[in-house]
Protein backbone atom coordinates (compact mmCIF):
# COMPACT_ATOMS: atom_id res chain seq x y z
CA UNK A 1 0.00 0.00 0.00
CA UNK A 2 2.69 2.28 0.70
CA UNK A 3 4.40 1.51 -2.73
CA UNK A 4 1.31 2.91 -4.29
CA UNK A 5 1.25 5.59 -2.64
CA UNK A 6 4.64 6.85 -2.86
CA UNK A 7 4.23 5.97 -7.05
CA UNK A 8 1.24 8.14 -7.13
CA UNK A 9 3.31 10.90 -5.65
CA UNK A 10 6.36 10.62 -7.21
CA UNK A 11 4.16 10.81 -10.42
CA UNK A 12 1.65 13.79 -9.70
CA UNK A 13 5.53 15.52 -8.91
CA UNK A 14 6.91 14.99 -11.60
CA UNK A 15 3.63 16.45 -13.31
CA UNK A 16 3.94 19.92 -12.15
CA UNK A 17 6.17 21.79 -14.66
CA UNK A 18 9.40 23.24 -12.73
CA UNK A 19 9.40 27.11 -12.73
CA UNK A 20 12.76 28.83 -13.99
CA UNK A 21 11.80 31.83 -12.28
CA UNK A 22 10.99 31.62 -8.04
CA UNK A 23 10.79 33.88 -5.64
CA UNK A 24 9.98 37.69 -6.78
CA UNK A 25 11.34 37.47 -10.09
CA UNK A 26 8.27 35.41 -10.62
CA UNK A 27 6.24 37.63 -9.17
CA UNK A 28 7.59 40.27 -11.38
CA UNK A 29 7.24 38.80 -14.26
CA UNK A 30 3.82 37.12 -13.67
CA UNK A 31 2.14 40.45 -12.01
CA UNK A 32 3.52 42.58 -14.76
CA UNK A 33 3.17 40.16 -17.56
CA UNK A 34 1.22 43.06 -19.39
CA UNK A 35 3.81 45.66 -19.59
CA UNK A 36 6.52 42.93 -20.21
CA UNK A 37 4.92 41.47 -23.34
CA UNK A 38 3.98 45.00 -24.48
CA UNK A 39 7.68 46.28 -24.73
CA UNK A 40 8.76 42.85 -26.28
CA UNK A 41 6.36 43.23 -29.23
CA UNK A 42 7.25 46.68 -29.80
CA UNK A 43 11.02 46.12 -29.33
CA UNK A 44 10.66 43.53 -32.11
CA UNK A 45 8.26 45.01 -34.72
CA UNK A 46 9.87 48.37 -34.53
CA UNK A 47 13.26 47.08 -34.72
CA UNK A 48 11.78 44.43 -38.16
CA UNK A 49 10.23 47.58 -39.18
CA UNK A 50 13.76 49.88 -39.20
CA UNK A 51 15.34 46.88 -40.80
CA UNK A 52 12.58 47.02 -43.46
CA UNK A 53 13.09 51.05 -43.97
CA UNK A 54 16.70 50.33 -44.51
CA UNK A 55 16.69 48.10 -46.90
CA UNK A 56 14.42 50.31 -48.74
CA UNK A 57 16.15 53.15 -48.42
CA UNK A 58 19.47 51.61 -50.16
CA UNK A 59 17.92 50.36 -52.70
CA UNK A 60 16.24 53.83 -53.68
CA UNK A 61 19.29 55.06 -53.40
CA UNK A 62 21.44 52.53 -55.07
CA UNK A 63 18.55 53.11 -57.62
CA UNK A 64 18.94 56.73 -57.80
CA UNK A 65 22.74 55.99 -58.63
CA UNK A 66 24.65 56.38 -55.37
CA UNK A 67 26.99 56.14 -54.47
CA UNK A 68 28.48 55.97 -58.49
CA UNK A 69 27.48 59.64 -58.25
CA UNK A 70 27.55 62.81 -55.23
CA UNK A 71 24.77 63.12 -52.90
CA UNK A 72 24.30 66.60 -54.37
CA UNK A 73 23.14 64.42 -57.95
CA UNK A 74 20.87 62.21 -56.70
CA UNK A 75 16.91 63.18 -57.32
CA UNK A 76 15.63 65.17 -54.54
CA UNK A 77 12.13 63.53 -54.00
CA UNK A 78 14.17 60.27 -53.10
CA UNK A 79 16.32 62.51 -50.74
CA UNK A 80 13.17 63.86 -49.06
CA UNK A 81 11.43 60.60 -48.78
CA UNK A 82 14.59 59.34 -47.03
CA UNK A 83 14.99 62.37 -44.45
CA UNK A 84 10.83 62.42 -43.96
CA UNK A 85 11.40 58.41 -42.94
CA UNK A 86 14.22 59.09 -40.58
CA UNK A 87 12.35 62.20 -38.80
CA UNK A 88 9.27 60.74 -38.58
CA UNK A 89 11.12 57.34 -37.23
CA UNK A 90 13.59 59.33 -34.90
CA UNK A 91 10.37 61.63 -33.36
CA UNK A 92 8.56 58.74 -32.58
CA UNK A 93 11.55 56.76 -30.77
CA UNK A 94 11.86 60.03 -28.60
CA UNK A 95 8.93 59.99 -27.48
CA UNK A 96 8.67 56.28 -26.11
CA UNK A 97 10.45 57.36 -22.76
CA UNK A 98 7.37 59.32 -21.69
CA UNK A 99 5.20 56.40 -22.83
CA UNK A 100 7.27 54.31 -20.77
CA UNK A 101 6.79 56.55 -17.88
CA UNK A 102 3.35 56.93 -18.34
CA UNK A 103 2.20 53.36 -18.79
CA UNK A 104 5.39 51.45 -17.32
CA UNK A 105 5.77 53.95 -14.43
CA UNK A 106 3.26 55.26 -12.89
CA UNK A 107 1.16 52.50 -12.87
CA UNK A 108 3.79 50.30 -11.06
CA UNK A 109 2.98 50.73 -7.79
CA UNK A 110 0.04 53.17 -7.71
CA UNK A 111 -1.83 50.44 -9.25
CA UNK A 112 -1.11 47.85 -6.17
CA UNK A 113 -2.21 50.62 -4.13
CA UNK A 114 -5.38 51.44 -5.54
CA UNK A 115 -5.95 46.98 -5.50
CA UNK A 116 -4.80 46.50 -2.02
CA UNK A 117 -1.50 44.55 -3.61
CA UNK A 118 0.90 46.70 -1.89
CA UNK A 119 -0.44 46.39 1.53
CA UNK A 120 -0.44 42.47 1.13
CA UNK A 121 2.94 42.25 -0.12
CA UNK A 122 4.64 44.24 2.48
CA UNK A 123 3.02 41.72 5.69
CA UNK A 124 4.14 38.72 4.04
CA UNK A 125 7.81 37.60 4.72
CA UNK A 126 9.58 40.04 2.03
CA UNK A 127 10.41 43.49 3.38
CA UNK A 128 8.60 46.72 2.13
CA UNK A 129 12.49 47.82 0.95
CA UNK A 130 13.50 44.30 -0.89
CA UNK A 131 9.76 44.39 -2.67
CA UNK A 132 10.62 47.94 -3.39
CA UNK A 133 14.17 47.26 -5.00
CA UNK A 134 12.84 44.49 -7.17
CA UNK A 135 9.55 46.20 -8.61
CA UNK A 136 11.90 49.40 -9.25
CA UNK A 137 14.40 47.00 -10.99
CA UNK A 138 11.96 45.30 -12.80
CA UNK A 139 10.94 48.92 -14.81
CA UNK A 140 14.03 50.60 -14.98
CA UNK A 141 15.78 47.22 -16.80
CA UNK A 142 12.61 46.83 -19.21
CA UNK A 143 13.05 50.47 -19.84
CA UNK A 144 16.24 50.70 -20.65
CA UNK A 145 16.55 47.31 -22.72
CA UNK A 146 13.46 48.44 -24.83
CA UNK A 147 14.86 51.80 -25.25
CA UNK A 148 18.24 50.82 -25.99
CA UNK A 149 17.77 47.91 -28.58
CA UNK A 150 15.86 50.37 -30.70
CA UNK A 151 18.07 53.03 -30.38
CA UNK A 152 21.16 51.43 -31.69
CA UNK A 153 18.79 49.78 -34.64
CA UNK A 154 18.34 53.68 -35.37
CA UNK A 155 21.43 54.47 -35.33
CA UNK A 156 22.45 51.56 -37.57
CA UNK A 157 19.63 52.92 -39.90
CA UNK A 158 20.81 56.79 -39.59
CA UNK A 159 24.45 56.00 -40.47
CA UNK A 160 23.47 54.12 -43.38
CA UNK A 161 21.85 57.01 -44.86
CA UNK A 162 25.55 58.33 -45.00
CA UNK A 163 25.54 62.02 -46.60
CA UNK A 164 22.00 62.15 -46.72
CA UNK A 165 21.78 61.98 -42.79
CA UNK A 166 20.52 65.05 -41.64
CA UNK A 167 23.29 67.70 -40.64
CA UNK A 168 21.71 69.04 -37.56
CA UNK A 169 22.06 66.37 -35.29
CA UNK A 170 21.72 69.06 -32.16
CA UNK A 171 18.11 69.28 -33.08
CA UNK A 172 17.26 66.30 -34.87
CA UNK A 173 15.62 63.16 -32.49
CA UNK A 174 18.78 61.33 -33.34
CA UNK A 175 20.73 63.18 -30.48
CA UNK A 176 17.52 61.68 -28.55
CA UNK A 177 17.37 58.18 -29.90
CA UNK A 178 20.85 57.53 -30.01
CA UNK A 179 23.56 56.51 -28.06
CA UNK A 180 23.17 56.41 -24.15
CA UNK A 181 20.94 59.78 -23.98
CA UNK A 182 17.94 57.80 -24.75
CA UNK A 183 18.36 54.48 -22.12
CA UNK A 184 18.95 57.85 -19.97
CA UNK A 185 16.09 59.75 -20.69
CA UNK A 186 14.16 56.25 -20.06
CA UNK A 187 15.47 55.84 -16.42
CA UNK A 188 14.90 59.62 -15.63
CA UNK A 189 10.67 59.49 -17.11
CA UNK A 190 10.28 55.91 -15.62
CA UNK A 191 11.63 56.53 -11.66
CA UNK A 192 8.99 59.77 -12.71
CA UNK A 193 6.51 57.79 -12.92
CA UNK A 194 7.08 55.27 -10.16
CA UNK A 195 7.37 58.26 -7.58
CA UNK A 196 4.62 60.05 -9.11
CA UNK A 197 2.68 56.92 -8.32
CA UNK A 198 3.87 56.65 -5.08
CA UNK A 199 3.02 59.94 -3.88
CA UNK A 200 -0.12 60.53 -5.34
CA UNK A 201 -1.87 56.85 -4.91
CA UNK A 202 -3.86 57.02 -7.77
CA UNK A 203 -3.18 55.70 -11.75
CA UNK A 204 -4.74 58.28 -13.35
CA UNK A 205 -3.53 61.39 -11.59
CA UNK A 206 -0.29 59.76 -11.45
CA UNK A 207 -0.15 58.89 -15.27
CA UNK A 208 -1.09 62.48 -16.14
CA UNK A 209 1.70 64.34 -14.12
CA UNK A 210 4.19 61.58 -15.43
CA UNK A 211 3.03 63.02 -18.93
CA UNK A 212 3.08 66.77 -18.01
CA UNK A 213 6.49 66.96 -15.99
CA UNK A 214 8.08 64.41 -17.84
CA UNK A 215 7.47 66.70 -21.39
CA UNK A 216 8.67 69.98 -19.38
CA UNK A 217 11.48 68.22 -18.35
CA UNK A 218 12.34 67.28 -22.07
CA UNK A 219 11.84 70.49 -23.57
CA UNK A 220 13.96 72.19 -20.90
CA UNK A 221 16.15 69.58 -21.64
CA UNK A 222 16.00 70.18 -25.17
CA UNK A 223 16.56 74.16 -24.98
CA UNK A 224 19.82 73.19 -22.89
CA UNK A 225 21.30 71.26 -25.32
CA UNK A 226 23.75 73.69 -26.82
CA UNK A 227 25.54 74.73 -23.67
CA UNK A 228 26.26 71.05 -23.46
CA UNK A 229 29.57 71.80 -24.91
CA UNK A 230 31.43 74.61 -26.24
CA UNK A 231 31.21 75.46 -29.65
CA UNK A 232 34.22 75.89 -31.93
CA UNK A 233 34.93 79.03 -33.62
CA UNK A 234 35.62 79.68 -37.96
CA UNK A 235 36.73 83.19 -39.95
CA UNK A 236 36.98 83.61 -43.06
CA UNK A 237 37.48 86.73 -44.53
CA UNK A 238 33.90 88.79 -44.97
CA UNK A 239 34.47 88.95 -49.09
CA UNK A 240 36.21 85.00 -49.24
CA UNK A 241 33.79 82.19 -50.25
CA UNK A 242 31.74 80.76 -47.58
CA UNK A 243 33.80 77.64 -46.28
CA UNK A 244 32.36 73.95 -47.57
CA UNK A 245 33.16 73.03 -44.14
CA UNK A 246 30.10 74.83 -42.73
CA UNK A 247 27.97 73.02 -45.14
CA UNK A 248 28.22 69.58 -42.99
CA UNK A 249 28.23 71.13 -39.05
CA UNK A 250 25.81 72.38 -36.94
CA UNK A 251 26.24 76.17 -36.59
CA UNK A 252 24.85 77.71 -34.42
CA UNK A 253 25.49 81.38 -34.61
CA UNK A 254 26.99 83.84 -37.07
CA UNK A 255 29.05 87.28 -36.39
CA UNK A 256 30.64 89.67 -37.98
CA UNK A 257 34.37 90.70 -36.91
CA UNK A 258 37.20 92.86 -36.65
CA UNK A 259 40.98 92.31 -37.25
CA UNK A 260 41.22 92.62 -33.03
CA UNK A 261 38.71 90.08 -32.99
CA UNK A 262 35.72 92.20 -31.73
CA UNK A 263 32.24 90.25 -33.06
CA UNK A 264 29.25 92.31 -33.90
CA UNK A 265 25.87 90.79 -34.58
CA UNK A 266 25.16 89.49 -37.72
CA UNK A 267 22.55 92.17 -38.01
CA UNK A 268 24.83 94.68 -37.87
CA UNK A 269 24.73 97.35 -40.50
CA UNK A 270 21.91 95.40 -42.71
CA UNK A 271 19.60 98.31 -42.23
CA UNK A 272 21.99 101.14 -43.25
CA UNK A 273 21.52 102.20 -46.95
CA UNK A 274 25.53 101.42 -47.79
CA UNK A 275 26.27 97.91 -45.36
CA UNK A 276 29.40 97.65 -46.86
CA UNK A 277 30.86 101.12 -46.16
CA UNK A 278 29.11 100.77 -42.66
CA UNK A 279 30.52 97.22 -42.35
CA UNK A 280 34.10 98.84 -43.48
CA UNK A 281 33.79 101.70 -40.35
CA UNK A 282 33.17 99.39 -37.88
CA UNK A 283 36.56 97.61 -38.95
CA UNK A 284 34.88 94.64 -39.94
CA UNK A 285 36.79 93.01 -42.19
CA UNK A 286 35.63 88.68 -41.30
CA UNK A 287 32.83 86.67 -40.95
CA UNK A 288 32.57 84.18 -38.36
CA UNK A 289 30.59 81.06 -37.01
CA UNK A 290 30.48 79.47 -34.18
CA UNK A 291 29.52 75.46 -34.89
CA UNK A 292 29.52 71.90 -33.66
CA UNK A 293 31.22 69.09 -35.60
CA UNK A 294 29.71 65.74 -35.56
CA UNK A 295 33.16 64.63 -33.71
CA UNK A 296 31.23 66.57 -30.55
CA UNK A 297 28.06 64.68 -30.47
CA UNK A 298 29.41 61.82 -28.40
CA UNK A 299 30.86 63.65 -26.23
CA UNK A 300 27.53 65.83 -25.45
CA UNK A 301 24.91 63.31 -25.86
CA UNK A 302 27.00 61.22 -22.53
CA UNK A 303 26.91 64.33 -20.44
CA UNK A 304 22.93 64.56 -21.68
CA UNK A 305 22.72 61.17 -20.22
CA UNK A 306 24.72 61.69 -17.24
CA UNK A 307 22.12 64.35 -15.90
CA UNK A 308 19.28 62.23 -16.82
CA UNK A 309 20.61 59.31 -14.68
CA UNK A 310 21.85 61.69 -11.84
CA UNK A 311 17.83 63.15 -11.80
CA UNK A 312 16.64 58.88 -11.84
CA UNK A 313 18.90 58.20 -9.49
CA UNK A 314 17.26 61.17 -7.07
CA UNK A 315 14.12 60.43 -7.72
CA UNK A 316 14.41 56.47 -6.91
CA UNK A 317 16.32 57.45 -3.62
CA UNK A 318 13.41 59.47 -2.60
CA UNK A 319 10.98 56.36 -2.98
CA UNK A 320 13.05 54.55 -0.95
CA UNK A 321 13.51 57.04 1.87
CA UNK A 322 10.33 58.17 1.51
CA UNK A 323 8.93 54.04 1.89
CA UNK A 324 11.28 53.25 4.79
CA UNK A 325 9.75 56.47 6.41
CA UNK A 326 6.16 55.91 6.27
CA UNK A 327 3.90 52.69 4.79
CA UNK A 328 2.37 52.75 1.16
Amino acid sequence: MSTLTQGASGRRAASVPTRRLRGLAWLMARQHRTALIACAVATVLGTAWIVYQRGAMLDALHGAGWPGKPGSEVDGNVVNAITNDLNSAGSALAFLPVLLGVFLGAPLISADQENGTARLVTTQSVSRTRWLVWKVGFALILAAVTTGILGLVYAWWWRSAGPFAANDWLNHPVFEVTGPTGVATALFTTSLGILAGALLRRTVASMASTFLVSGFVLVAAEFLRPRLDSPRRLAYPLDGQRPALLDHVVVVDEWFATASGKLYGWGTCAHDSAPEKCRSALGIVDRVADHYTKDQMAGMQWTAAAGFVVLAAALVGALLWRARRRAL
